[in-house]
């Protein structure tokens, strides 16, 4: 195995049910799993949707895997970086997968753009990931992940799994979390770039005052924060999703 592709292989029979079982998958659907390995979660999915597309990056495993799946007319594996796949020119889909966790971020980005019909995604991915996407306002763990993922979607953590499962280990312990992709975003703005700049920029330098670290985006910042009713003292990750928009809208005016 190549560890350079920092994958790490999940073989407890229970576990992998688990992780299926929580997907909440219809004989209907079309299923994509990322980073499949040996593909033992792959025939699960397999017997219980319509269509399966397996994406490897690993070209050793991904030849082995498509020799392995052979029996299966359900299964499309394709040899590929999962970040260049046409995830746009699908119809809707669910995700499960175990997905290398040194992408973990990128993915998630990736699959949430906006012509990508993502159903619902059951991931397996690093504890404090799992954490991050969650979070709310006043902690350490919320930041970008937090505000871009529950703005698409509704996360949960579905429950732990220990690191000493994995071969090989990874040195964190991981957790399954569900995305299910929001009819309506919890928030309306008018320009979501706008909306998403003043987040990136609000985290770019988290130790500084709202003011601060906003001021690139104009110079006025603080009197438009006065307005708004937000203390320019703040910093970003006391503000909600909210408090952002609303910022958002402003400068947009």
């Amino acid at each position: 195995m190549k560890r350079r592709l920092g994958q790490h292989y999940l073989f407890e029979p229970q576990i992998l049910e688990r992780i299926v079982s929580s997907a909440a998958l219809e004989e209907k659907d079309l299923v994509i799993e990322i980073g499949p390995g040996k593909g033992r979660m792959t025939e699960m999915i397999a017997n219980r949707v319509d269509r399966v597309i397996a994406i490897e990056y690993d070209q050793y495993l991904c030849e082995e895997l498509k020799k392995k799946l052979s029996s299966f007319k359900n299964i499309e594996v394709y040899c590929q970086d999962v970040l260049k796949f046409p995830f746009q020119e699908l119809s809707h889909f669910k995700v499960v997968a175990n997905i290398p966790y040194y992408i973990t971020t990128p993915i998630i980005f990736k699959l949430l753009e906006r012509d990508v019909k993502l159903v619902t995604a059951t991931l397996t991915v690093q504890k404090e990931v799992a954490e991050r996407i969650i979070a709310t306002p006043g902690g350490k763990d919320y930041g970008i992940l937090s505000l871009m993922v529950q703005y698409y979607t509704e996360p949960a953590i579905l429950f732990h799994i220990s690191r000493k499962v994995f071969v090989p280990p990874p040195k964190v312990d991981s957790a399954v979390i569900h995305l299910k992709r929001r009819d309506q975003p919890p928030v309306l703005v008018s320009d979501e770039n706008v909306f998403f700049r003043v987040i990136r920029t609000a985290f770019s330098q988290r130790r500084k005052t709202l003011s601060n670290a906003l001021k690139p985006l104009n110079k006025d910042i603080k009197l438009i924060l006065e307005e708004l009713g937000i203390d320019p003292i703040r910093r970003a990750e006391t503000l909600t999703m909210e408090d952002f928009a609303r910022i958002a809208e402003a400068l947009k005016r």
